[in-house]
Formats: structure tokens, C-alpha cells, sequence
């Protein structure tokens, strides 16, 4: 059975920057994946691990998910192990859902998670239209 992760995109404004940043960080890498590190592993890897990804929550709602591919051990620099939740670089957008701030990461049952959004003909990463728009027409009853 799925279960997916919850966590704040700290510092992130939009999903856009989210991207930029992830793509920075790629670059030069033999492997097309993302790596968050986390101070705990998730007791429910097994789950996770069952097509589950991770959603992040920006600026107070829910925007976008990533796919998580594996779960790796990680030392830090203290000495300390860490988890790391090695992401398929693909951004996937999700209907938009308020959230409260929290600390760390949550779980997020298969059957609570936000759907995902149509996928558009434009560039494959994003939704053309900014998501400001796609909830205000929503509010409209016009999506």
C-alpha cells in the first residue's frame, strides 16, 4: 500500500524556483535524480517506496510532487547518519491545497493526496498558466 511524504519547501516562492534550483544542483551529476537529506528515515519505507512521492508545500499550500525512487543512507559531516530521499527529477503539479506550516515531514496517505494537474503542451516541466490563475478560475467554478 502507498503512503507519500509531506514537507516545506523552505525558502521556496513558487514552483518555478523550486525547478531552478533542483536543476542547479543536478547539474554536473552522472545521475538525473534529486537528493533531500533528512535527519530521520521513515519507518514506512517499504510503503514509500511503493510508487510513493514526496509533496512539497510552498508558500502554505501544496503545489507540486516528486516521485521518490529510493532511500539512501548518508553520513553527515558530524558524523551523524542521515537519510536521504533520492527524487526522480520530474515535477509533477497537483491541485492546489492550503496546509499549515510544520516541522519536518509527514506522512500522507495514498488516499488523502491532492490529484495531480492535467499535463499541458507546453515545455513538460510546468503548467504554462501560473497557478495564481488556476486558482482563481477554480474560485470562479470555471476549472
Amino acid at each position: 500500500m502507498t503512503v507519500h511524504l509531506l514537507k516545506l519547501c523552505v525558502g521556496v516562492d513558487s514552483v518555478e524556483q523550486l525547478a531552478a534550483s533542483q536543476l542547479r544542483r543536478r547539474s554536473g551529476q552522472s545521475e538525473e535524480v534529486n537528493v533531500h537529506v533528512t535527519r530521520n528515515t521513515p519507518r514506512r519505507a517499504d510503503e514509500l517506496l511503493d510508487s510513493g512521492s514526496l509533496y512539497w508545500v510552498i508558500r502554505r499550500r501544496i503545489l507540486v510532487r516528486q516521485r521518490i525512487v529510493r532511500l539512501q543512507t548518508i553520513e553527515g559531516a558530524d558524523g551523524r547518519t542521515r537519510c536521504g530521499l533520492v527524487l526522480a527529477p520530474e515535477l509533477v503539479p497537483v491541485e492546489a491545497r492550503p496546509h499549515r506550516p510544520f516541522q519536518g515531514w509527514r506522512y500522507l496517505e495514498a488516499g488523502d493526496a491532492p490529484a495531480d494537474l492535467p499535463v499541458s503542451a507546453g515545455d513538460g516541466i510546468l503548467d504554462p498558466m501560473p497557478e495564481h490563475m488556476i486558482r482563481d478560475l477554480r474560485e470562479l467554478g470555471l476549472l
